[in-house]
């Protein structure tokens, strides 16, 4: 339980949003596991984007029908014969739901529902999924995590991190047709994340040391350090003349035997 509320803290400093009143009953609230912990999140803040409105993208749709609609595709129409019917097959670009982030929330929320979440949070997930009902699934394993957020879509920002993480820390093995959980996340995506909240932390709390990444440079005499590899703190923290460099470290366990090894 108390790990699970630490996730929670640094998620809460990683993504500012999450500061938001909407989560505040989360900090009073215990979890069983991290797919409890993301469900909810995930509930709160869909149930929030709805109220705002899903996002919408032009989508290329192709389809055959009586009615012209955009670029006629002769060669195809040809092929299919369709002008026996009186149709053709057309190409044009409709405004809808059917985008990219929303295909991801969507099939992330499929996923939660085959994991060891309570029942009272399916059935949430399940009124949710009632609007991302002309949404499509996508393969969870192919999605491209590149996305660039403007203004029109900045509020997907944290979902779609919530996503990444929980996706990610799925330990997607089949047994009798279900998907299992790993109780916490890997070790690498965690000491990812632990980077971020520290980063953050110092940025929300103390912005006047200046947090930031900052690269070193090598010290060489011929000045030639292309061929080094780059070298950049996770923090670093900057007042007047005195400068502190953090080199965060996470480990899954706090305390070790003489015959444990950390690394593991």
């Amino acid at each position: 339980m108390i790990r699970i509320k630490n996730i929670y803290y640094m998620l809460s400093y990683a993504f500012q949003s999450l500061n938001d009143k909407t989560y505040k009953k989360i900090e009073t609230e215990d979890f069983e596991n991290t797919a409890e912990l993301f469900s909810e999140i995930l509930v709160l803040g869909v149930s929030k984007q709805i109220k705002q409105g899903l996002v919408r993208d032009y989508i290329d749709i192709t389809e055959t029908s009586s009615s012209i609609h955009g670029k006629i595709n002769i060669t195809t129409s040809i092929n299919e014969q369709s002008f026996i019917k009186k149709q053709l097959n057309c190409t044009y670009d409709e405004f809808s739901p059917n985008c990219y982030l929303n295909q991801i929330i969507k099939s992330t929320m499929q996923l939660l529902l085959k994991s060891n979440i309570s029942p009272e949070r399916k059935k949430k997930l399940k009124n949710l999924l009632m609007y991302f009902q002309d949404v499509d699934l996508i393969d969870l394993k192919s999605i491209n995590w590149k996305i660039r957020f403007d203004r029109n879509n900045q509020t997907y920002r944290m979902l779609i991190g919530i996503c990444y993480l929980a996706i990610n820390g799925l330990l997607q093995t089949q047994n009798n047709g279900d998907t299992k959980l790993m109780e916490f996340l890997d070790d690498q995506r965690m000491s990812r994340l632990y980077e971020k909240f520290i980063l953050n932390y110092y940025d929300k709390e103390h912005h006047y040391l200046n947090p930031s990444p900052s690269r070193i440079d090598w010290q060489i005499e011929n000045g030639y350090d292309n061929l080094l590899p780059r070298m950049i703190t996770d923090v670093t923290l900057q007042n007047e003349n005195k400068i502190l460099i953090i080199d965060a470290k996470f480990y899954k366990y706090n305390t070790s035997d003489n015959d444990t090894d950390l690394r593991r």
